[in-house]
């Protein structure tokens, strides 16, 4: 592993904790030191091992009927997975101001130091598929490092319920026939789990003019955030989605939101699917507006974790709970989004060092970070 700063931050630091972001290893004998190390650069060495790693467990893969059944019954994984976990093992992810200060309010996003310095330490684990995220650690999952902030002062709120249901009402659809039609800023998270994203967006940005959209393969999750006692019909609407359904529209008209948000959705759809699915996207978009990605990128642990067998395709795998998972380089989402018309913002590799002090492990985190705007028409001010 090479040095990737020319000091070691914590020392400098007179031992203080320090946060992500700025913490780089430059003694490897301090790595036990913190839960994570930041920018971690990999050698020629271990990049070569990954590789031979991957060939191996990619050597057999999946029969086509099986294949054909992980498919059809995707969702069936992710409704059984929630209920048995609901939303137990979840953190909510207040790192994503962070990455994304295009989430905070757009009066305040010049105030981010505050977001930017606060504990990030909690480590969970992320499972993410057509819309699912699961924290559940063992032989049939795979580990997702999430920094969690301190908890915010969430306080509930009340929400019309539906007599006939009993369940909140959430279609807040007024003259204009679409939900958040009235909103001057609206948002959409695609895969939004149990809710670990939009609930965060909704504490935090305060701007009254703020929708949020929010959607999951899975009704059991689309379920736990309607009833979630933060759920607000005012200012959200969860509704069932299958990003890679073609003949199902979004709740909203095209060049209609401000900002979409992936993070670790993409990865669990068929690769054939995402293009269109990228696609079909990019029309919601205003001119101007941006996809927000965070996503799994190649010869990430969870990927050389896998034995042989569960290889769909190439660098697409099955896990044991029949979620599927893909493993992107940079240049894949480079050609996903330009063909769907958008220009780069970002797009870079995140190489994180988790460490497990008690058992003395190390793990070598990679995911992709991207961002990436629908241009203005030339006739745009």
């Amino acid at each position: 592993m090479a040095d990737c700063c020319p000091r070691d931050v914590s020392a400098a630091n007179g031992g203080k904790r320090v946060q992500f972001g700025t913490r780089f290893l430059n003694d490897p004998a301090r790595v036990f030191h913190h839960n994570a190390w930041d920018n971690v650069e990999w050698s020629e060495e271990q990049e070569a091992a990954a590789e031979r790693r991957v060939r191996e467990n990619s050597a057999q893969r999946v029969p086509p009927e099986k294949q054909v059944e992980y498919e059809v019954n995707a969702h069936e994984y992710w409704n059984n997975f929630y209920k048995i976990h609901e939303n137990r093992f979840f953190k909510d992810r207040h790192w994503l101001f962070t990455e994304f200060p295009e989430l905070t309010p757009r009066q305040n996003q010049s105030n981010l130091k505050s977001l930017l310095l606060k504990d990030y330490d909690h480590e969970i684990t992320e499972h993410k598929g057509c819309g699912g995220r699961l924290g559940v650690i063992g032989s049939n999952t795979q580990e997702q490092h999430e920094a969690s902030s301190h908890s915010l002062d969430h306080k509930e709120q009340k929400r019309p319920i539906d007599e006939a249901t009993q369940k909140p009402r959430h279609l807040d659809i007024n003259s204009d026939g679409f939900p958040g039609s009235s909103a001057t800023y609206r948002v959409l998270e695609v895969g939004c789990g149990v809710g670990n994203t939009v609930f965060p967006i909704l504490h935090t940005n305060n701007d009254p003019g703020l929708f949020v959209y929010c959607c999951d393969f899975s009704t059991t999750a689309v379920d736990l955030v309607q009833t979630n006692s933060e759920y607000d019909p005012s200012r959200c609407f969860a509704f069932v989605h299958d990003l890679c359904d073609e003949d199902k529209s979004y709740p909203m008209p095209k060049e209609s939101l401000d900002i979409i948000i992936l993070i670790f959705v993409l990865s669990s759809i068929v690769p054939d699917k995402m293009q269109n699915a990228i696609n079909r996207l990019s029309y919601l978009l205003k001119p101007g507006g941006m996809i927000l990605l965070r996503d799994y990128g190649r010869y990430d642990m969870a990927q050389l974790r896998f034995k042989t067998g569960r290889c769909l395709s190439e660098n697409f795998y099955v896990r044991g709970d029949g979620t599927r998972v893909y493993f992107f380089t940079q240049d894949e989402l480079d050609t996903l989004f330009t063909i769907a018309g958008l220009e780069k913002v970002q797009n870079m590799v995140d190489h994180r060092l988790q460490v497990n002090r008690g058992k003395q492990l190390t793990m070598y985190r990679v995911w992709i970070q991207c961002k990436y705007r629908k241009p203005f028409s030339p006739n745009t001010s």
